[in-house]
């Protein structure tokens, strides 16, 4: 679509228009941008919208979810009962407690990057939105504490981290059920010597996150929190360096830090800044900002890059808390904002068919649920103070924001061309097939004998439907053309990871309040 076309001022002060594709005509909604010139219209009731999913249910899934990613001895409330403990001498390797957190994924491996964000998210979902969470708050809740009482027996030694537990190589070379592996359980660090300022501080980052989350209703291990958060941010600060580098060979390709470290201590400092009252943080963030990337054009948020998130959080502290030297924050994060418009001449995003936004064919829901937790938080903030974004002569408002997360939140749900959900469980179509070991594999109850390795490879290249439904997981999902083949062997479109389900609690925790059903 070509660029907008100004209009005289002779016209009315609104102009609307809607930009509708060709390219989406049967599946995507039209977006209504109000081209402004003099005078701006503040939305009006913009929290409620039409029910098309039950967003209520989806949202219970998305968080029990969690549950079947547990590591360590399950507690006796555990919902999915097809799991058991497992990766109970994890640490002792080097004679510490690493039992407990997340498998990232369909493997057995617990790696402390994705961990950490899947953690922040998590939090910040709770922080913007728990209060719409009513019964599932505490669930949420719970979710977040599963990883960080494992984060804080990471970091319990000075300027060291435990990273990771397991070895991935071995690891991806079996195929059997956490309760069963018996491949190595390496346990890597960073330390003054082997530095990672990147896993380092998105550590800080997710403390001191889980912090604010527990601050009124458990306010002693909130403290605990913050306190560990300023400790580990300063040993990310001090030592620099991608933790990559000295662990290469352990976590690249899996969860190598491409983006580099800058953005994680942006992101670090973000969230000290939010979680203490200590000035020391903002004045950090107005002295490092632009070195540390704040107004870089990356515009993809995920476990890797932080850059986007660190804007739209320091933006609030502009909108919403009024720090008027954040003011750049606002400008910075309106950019990305302007990137998403579909169809629009300014914006840099591609979106499928079908509608769905398309970052990359490995995983890209990820980026789907990121970005519309980030769309709706703005949105948040932007009302709040009756503020909006100016893309290219076009004033996009917070309802045009909240609209485009939902087209993207059904699309997940439901209302795409193969009319599929792409949650496990949620509705009568989903993936049935899911790249996830414990899933895949008969539980300890159905088969008490143990798998060997090599055993369960044939569960892998099995068609037979997975015997155990992870609830709530949501896969990598469809490719560019909106195809998706629901195979197992098809890791990049089948299998589910916590960070790709911690942004979306949020913003299924928003759909379901704004429609009444909470």
């Amino acid at each position: 679509m070509g660029r907008m076309a100004f209009f005289s001022s002779s016209l009315p002060s609104f102009v609307s228009y809607f930009l509708c594709f060709s390219q989406f005509f049967i599946f995507f909604h039209c977006y209504t941008i109000t081209l402004a010139f003099t005078v701006h219209q503040h939305e009006h009731h913009p929290h409620h919208i039409a029910a098309t999913h039950d967003y209520r249910v989806a949202l219970t899934k998305s968080i029990l979810f969690f549950e079947g990613q547990r590591s360590g001895n399950l507690p006796p409330n555990q919902r999915l009962k097809w799991r058991r403990d497992s990766g109970l001498s994890d640490g002792a390797e080097m004679h510490v407690d690493l039992v407990g957190g997340y498998y990232d994924a369909g493997d057995n491996v617990k790696f402390g990057f994705p961990m950490a964000f899947t953690a922040t998210m998590l939090s910040w979902s709770v922080i913007e939105f728990g209060g719409m969470m009513k019964t599932e708050l505490q669930h949420a809740r719970e979710s977040i504490r599963w990883a960080t009482d494992y984060l804080l027996k990471a970091t319990n030694h000075p300027n060291t981290i435990y990273v990771q537990v397991g070895d991935a190589n071995r690891d991806h070379a079996c195929w059997e059920r956490p309760e069963d592996m018996d491949t190595p359980r390496t346990v890597l660090k960073i330390d003054e010597s082997n530095p990672g300022s990147d896993v380092a501080a998105e550590t800080a980052a997710a403390l001191a996150a889980a912090s604010i989350v527990f601050r009124r209703v458990d306010p002693i291990y909130s403290r605990v929190l913050r306190k560990r958060a300023i400790h580990v941010f300063a040993f990310a600060d001090k030592y620099r360096g991608p933790y990559s580098n000295g662990l290469k060979t352990f976590v690249c390709p899996f969860y190598c830090s491409y983006s580099g470290y800058q953005d994680e201590l942006l992101w670090g400092a973000a969230w000290l800044h939010k979680a203490t009252t200590n000035p020391a943080y903002l004045a950090y963030i107005q002295t490092n900002g632009q070195t540390l990337g704040a107004d870089e054009s990356d515009n993809t948020f995920g476990w890797d890059n932080k850059h986007v998130g660190a804007r739209i959080l320091l933006s609030k502290a502009f909108l919403v808390q009024n720090v008027k030297s954040l003011h750049d924050y606002k400008g910075h994060a309106d950019n990305f904002i302007c990137s998403l418009i579909p169809g629009a001449s300014f914006s840099q995003t591609q979106y499928t068919p079908g509608g769905l936004l398309f970052k990359m064919d490995d995983s890209n829901m990820q980026y789907v649920t990121s970005t519309s937790f980030l769309l709706l938080t703005y949105a948040k903030y932007l009302t709040f103070s009756s503020k909006w974004v100016t893309c290219g002569g076009a004033t996009v408002t917070p309802h045009t924001l909240r609209s485009i997360a939902k087209r993207q939140i059904d699309y997940l749900l439901g209302d795409n061309p193969l009319k599929m959900s792409y949650m496990v469980g949620y509705g009568s179509r989903y993936p049935e097939r899911i790249h996830h070991r414990g899933s895949s594999l008969p539980s300890v109850s159905e088969h008490p004998q143990r798998f060997p390795c090599s055993a369960g490879f044939a569960a892998l290249s099995s068609s037979a439907p997975n015997p155990n439904v992870l609830v709530g997981a949501v896969v990598g999902g469809p490719d560019a053309h909106d195809h998706f083949p629901d195979e197992r062997s098809d890791y990049a479109h089948s299998e589910p990871a916590t960070y790709i389900n911690a942004p979306l609690v949020g913003a299924l925790a928003y759909f379901a309040h704004s429609s009444g059903q909470l």
